[in-house]
C-alpha cells in the first residue's frame, strides 16, 4: 500500500528520514550559484548539494582537489540566499578535514557561519571517524559520502565503479554502519553496484542517496550541468539528460552574434 507523500515547506535532515520510513524517494541536485539554485528550488527539489564538483563544472579544474573551503563558502552562500524549501548540504573540499578533527571541525564551523548551509558533506569512512565525530559534537548535521569519493582519486587512478570485489564491498557496508552509528543523517554512495547500494540501504535506517548505485537506494543526485545537458564531454552510464542546454545555448547565442552584426538588434521597439 503507497504512503501519502507529506507536503515539506522545508527540507530538514529529520524530513529525509521520514520520507526514507514513508518509502518517499529523495532528489538531491548540484547548484553553485543564485540563479540556479533559485530555479532548483522553485521546481521542488529536495536537497541542494553545494558540491566541490564546482572546481569541475565552474573552475574547469580535471578533478575536485584544487577548490578552497573560501571558494566553497562563496558558491554555498549564494545557494543559501536563493532557498525557501530546500535542505542546502555543503562539501567540506579537500584537504579542509582529513588531517585533523580540529581542522575539520573549525571548516565545518566556517561553513555553517559563513555561508549559512544546513549541513556538510564528508568523504570517507573509518578513516575520517574521529573528524565525523567532533563535527557532530558540535551539532553540525553531517551527510556522509562512500564508494566513488572524488577527492581520493590520485588513490584510485581511475573512475571506475568500486566495490565490485567482495573485500571492498564488506569495508563499504561497514562504514555505512559506522556513519549511521556515529549520527550521520544520511549518505552518498558514489558508482558502486546496484545490487550492492540496494543491500547498503536496506541495512540501515538513515537514507542512501545514490548516484551511479542503481534505483533500489533511497535517492538520486546528479550534477545540474551534467542532467541539463550543459556540459557534453561527459556521458557516463548512470547519467540521464533531461535536456540539451549546450545545443540550445550556443544556437541562441549564435543567433544574438549574428543579429548584433547584421544590426537586427536592437530593432525599433528595444530601444528608448
Amino acid at each position: 500500500m503507497s504512503v501519502a507523500k507529506k507536503d515539506y515547506k522545508r527540507i530538514t535532515t529529520k524530513s529525509l528520514i521520514e520520507m526514507k520510513a514513508n518509502g518517499e524517494k529523495i532528489s538531491m541536485l548540484t547548484a553553485y550559484d543564485y540563479t540556479m539554485a533559485k530555479i532548483v528550488d522553485t521546481a521542488g527539489i529536495d536537497v541542494i548539494l553545494v558540491g566541490d564538483s564546482a572546481s569541475n563544472v565552474m573552475a574547469g579544474h580535471e578533478t575536485t582537489l584544487p577548490i578552497t573551503l573560501d571558494q566553497m563558502i562563496y558558491h554555498a552562500s549564494s545557494v543559501v540566499r536563493a532557498i525557501e524549501r530546500a535542505l542546502v548540504v555543503v562539501d567540506l573540499p579537500f584537504g579542509s578535514y582529513q588531517s585533523d578533527p580540529k581542522e575539520a571541525l573549525r571548516s565545518a564551523i566556517r561553513i555553517m557561519k559563513e555561508s549559512g548551509g544546513h549541513a556538510v558533506k564528508l568523504e570517507g569512512g573509518k578513516e575520517i571517524k574521529d573528524s565525523i565525530k567532533k563535527i557532530l559534537n558540535a551539532g553540525i548535521p553531517v551527510m556522509g559520502h562512500l564508494g566513488l569519493t572524488p577527492q581520493s582519486i590520485y588513490k584510485f587512478g581511475t573512475y571506475t565503479v568500486r566495490a565490485k570485489e567482495e573485500e571492498e564491498a564488506l569495508k563499504l557496508m561497514e562504514d555505512a554502519k559506522l556513519l549511521e552509528k556515529l549520527g550521520c543523517f544520511a549518505i552518498v554512495i558514489e558508482k558502486v553496484p546496484a545490487d550492492l547500494a540496494e543491500k547498503v540501504a536496506k541495512s540501515i535506517s538513515i537514507p542512501v542517496i545514490g548516484i551511479g548505485a542503481g534505483g533500489g537506494v533511497d535517492g538520486q543526485v546528479l550534477v545540474i550541468h551534467d542532467m541539463l545537458g550543459m556540459n557534453n564531454e561527459f556521458s557516463p552510464r548512470f547519467l540521464r539528460r533531461y535536456m540539451n542546454l549546450y545545443e540550445g545555448m550556443t544556437t541562441a547565442i549564435s543567433q544574438y552574434v549574428a543579429d548584433v552584426k547584421s544590426s537586427d538588434f536592437p530593432n525599433a521597439n528595444e530601444q528608448y
